[in-house]
């Protein structure tokens, strides 16, 4: 019989009370006509993200992109008027660090760049695309062909003339006004563009910066509203009108992740009108507006010139391309290693199974639910190569990623999955990792209780005591991480050792007899229903504990209505946003103990198909909120100690997955980097 909790007692009555409200209102989706270009339906219909992201075929075999070696400064220039492109060469000569330069010429006529006119230029290339969809989807195209993603920081030009402006009713100026206050506020001179640059180093969560009067609010919804709601419902996200800022004129400096994570919506030439000379009301408009709502979401303020804020005016110079690479906090996601067959595997569940096999097996149960999620760039691996580590280990350094802490399985005295790790004891890969011990039990329903055991945990058969006779060769290793000198040794049910405090004198006693040193000893943050400890972590004997979401966490049910949920389903749908929420409040007074954790997100469709908990409305922009937040909570701490963790690199079958995908490219790995670097 399960024990009845007051957590679960609460979960409970917030369900029923979501169940109730779906009943009364129905299920009742809010959509455009299905002939409008951004129909969420039609978007489903013609996959709804899941071949690769569109541009131009022609571009893949471009042997000039991607750069071999790329500034840390992009500017992304559209040209339709070849007759502006010499002015806008001119300011950018203004960039006192080395920039790429990425043209799209939609002009129909041949453009050529003099980057002679440039003295820091450091890439140049023009990239031919039709007429459609204005500077916008020409920008979007480069960002869903990965050629965004090396910049920290990205110029977005374009050749404007808005001719429509002089006959405004409420606009003042011209056209031609409107732009040389973009080139005078946005470049202009050295000074101007360093203090912008300095601007951003000085403030990680700066992410856009326009011309005056150029950050506009709700009254410019114009005729987009509906258009900008379809084409959020791709991430999960609604809008609210009321609190509506965007850059106007789609000319600004921007944090690279904000253009970066428009890969996330999957657009391509499908949704965007044709050319009609429309002022209002294309999906070009919508994306407009829905680049500042998303820069929102992922917590990042958008501010006009003249208001920037400097602390510092020498810090441009960290977006020198040989500047050294800050790291705000060491970023450490979880790693499973069950992406290769077993003999145990093979006795449960049939021969060759990894996770592979329930990841790829899953189906959605509600309408543009992401199922299966499936693999893009490192595709459906076997850990028992050591080519994939290594692509794992390069994906995750270029990121900012720190190192893994493994999930290591072991009973008593018998080890399971053990072989990626002890390969990577064996390599000579330079990259730091720790160990969790997942000591739960394994049961076919996939959920460490005591029902359905394939094998367990027995402490009188072996003690918990030899556990780190057993971890010792890995404690000893040069790469094992530790902090503030300490090795990390986490425990994910620590309650359920017999004696645990007993066990864990004995363990701090071994490793000092071993010359490991001191260790830190974590425990998991889990529920009282798993073990979950009473009191304080160094009443228990502990040195801390770390965040492991969904875990102790905000779980809100949300209604079904408009999901269109299959009628099978018996799971539990649940509140990304409000788990963040919950998390970013908690994190506002941190313990000194306690390191924290953030979540890509949770969604076990893979392994209880009809049964599963899912969490509603994570995407990388609200990813971005949250991580921000766990970084930010550990800032004041000595270096070293500034560690957060990721629930998860790669765990496919949970959705909790960092690793790139067919639905999100590497959105949340460049996440993770505009967090790390700031």
């Amino acid at each position: 019989m399960r024990k009845i909790t007051r957590a679960g007692v609460q979960r409970r009555l917030s369900r029923y009370r979501t169940e109730l409200a779906t009943y009364i209102s129905g299920d009742r989706p809010r959509r455009l006509d299905e002939s409008s270009e951004v129909d969420f339906a039609g978007w489903l219909a013609r996959g709804g993200g899941r071949k690769s992201a569109a541009f131009p075929d022609v571009w893949r075999n471009l042997d000039a992109v991607p750069f071999e070696a790329s500034a840390r400064v992009g500017v992304l220039l559209h040209v339709y008027f070849v007759d502006l492109v010499p002015e806008i060469l001119e300011q950018l000569d203004s960039i006192p660090v080395e920039f790429d330069l990425i043209v799209t010429n939609s002009s129909g006529r041949e453009v050529s760049i003099d980057a002679s006119r440039m003295r820091r230029v450091r890439n140049v290339v023009v990239l031919d695309i039709e007429n459609h969809g204005r500077d916008i989807l020409p920008s979007v195209s480069v960002v869903n062909a990965g050629y965004l993603d090396p910049y920290d920081m990205v110029l977005k030009v374009h050749t404007k003339k808005s001719e429509w402006r002089e006959d405004h009713e409420t606009l003042a100026g011209s056209g031609g006004d409107w732009r040389q206050t973009f080139f005078s506020d946005l470049l202009g001179t050295e000074q101007n563009v360093a203090a912008i640059l300095s601007a951003f180093s000085d403030d990680p969560n700066l992410g856009m910066v326009t011309a005056r009067g150029s950050m506009v609010g709700p009254e410019h919804w114009g005729g987009d509203l509906d258009l900008t709601r379809e084409l959020l419902r791709r991430i999960e996200m609604d809008v609210e009108p009321d609190t509506l800022r965007f850059p106007s004129g789609s000319m600004y400096w921007t944090r690279g992740f904000v253009l970066q994570g428009l890969r996330s919506l999957n657009l391509s030439a499908l949704d965007f009108q044709e050319e009609a000379g429309q002022i209002d009301g294309t999906t070009a408009h919508a994306v407009e507006r829905a680049i500042g709502i998303l820069a929102s979401e992922a917590a990042l303020t958008m501010v006009e010139r003249p208001d920037i804020q400097i602390s510092d005016p020498t810090t441009w110079t960290r977006f020198h391309p040989d500047a050294p690479v800050r790291s705000r906090a060491r970023v450490v996601p979880f790693y499973l290693p069950q992406f290769h067959p077993t003999e145990e595997n093979n006795a449960w569940w049939g021969e060759g199974f990894t996770e592979w096999t329930n990841v790829t097996s899953a189906r959605p149960v509600y309408q543009g639910h992401h199922q299966p999620r499936l693999p893009s760039d490192l595709g459906f691996y076997d850990l028992r190569l050591d080519e994939v580590r290594q692509a794992q280990m390069d994906l995750a350094s270029a990121h900012g990623i720190e190192g893994f802490m493994y999930y290591y399985y072991w009973f008593a005295g018998r080890r399971l999955l053990n072989k990626p790790i002890e390969a990577l004891a064996a390599s000579d890969v330079q990259k730091p990792f720790c160990i969790m011990w997942a000591n739960e039990n394994w049961t076919r329903r996939w959920d460490g209780r005591v029902s359905d055991i394939l094998i367990g945990q027995d402490y009188d058969k072996v003690p918990a005591t030899e556990f780190i006779e057993d971890v010792m060769e890995f404690l000893k290793d040069d790469r094992y991480m530790r902090v503030d000198g300490k090795v990390v040794l986490a425990v994910y049910r620590i309650g359920q050792l017999p004696d645990y405090r007993d066990v864990i004198k004995h363990w701090r006693r071994r490793a000092h007899e071993e010359g490991v040193g001191e260790l830190l000893l974590l425990n998991v943050d889990v529920a009282r229903e798993f073990d979950g400890l009473k009191g304080t972590v160094q009443e228990n004997g502990l040195d801390g504990s770390l965040g492991f979401p969904p875990h102790n966490l905000k779980w809100e049910w949300i209604s079904h209505s408009g999901l269109k949920v299959d009628p099978r389903f018996e799971g539990n749908i649940l509140s990304y946003p409000a788990m963040v929420e919950d998390a970013v409040n908690k994190l506002r007074s941190l313990p000194e103990s306690v390191y924290p954790g953030a979540m890509v997100t949770f969604d076990n469709t893979a392994r209880r198909q009809w049964k599963p908990d899912l969490w509603y409305g994570s995407n990388p922009y609200r990813f971005r909120r949250w991580l921000t937040a766990a970084v930010s909570a550990v800032a004041g701490r000595p270096e070293t100690e500034r560690v957060v963790f990721i629930n998860a690199w790669n765990e496919w079958a949970e959705g909790a997955v960092l690793e790139p995908s067919d639905r999100f490219g590497r959105t949340y790995l460049l996440a993770v980097r505009d967090v790390v670097r700031g």
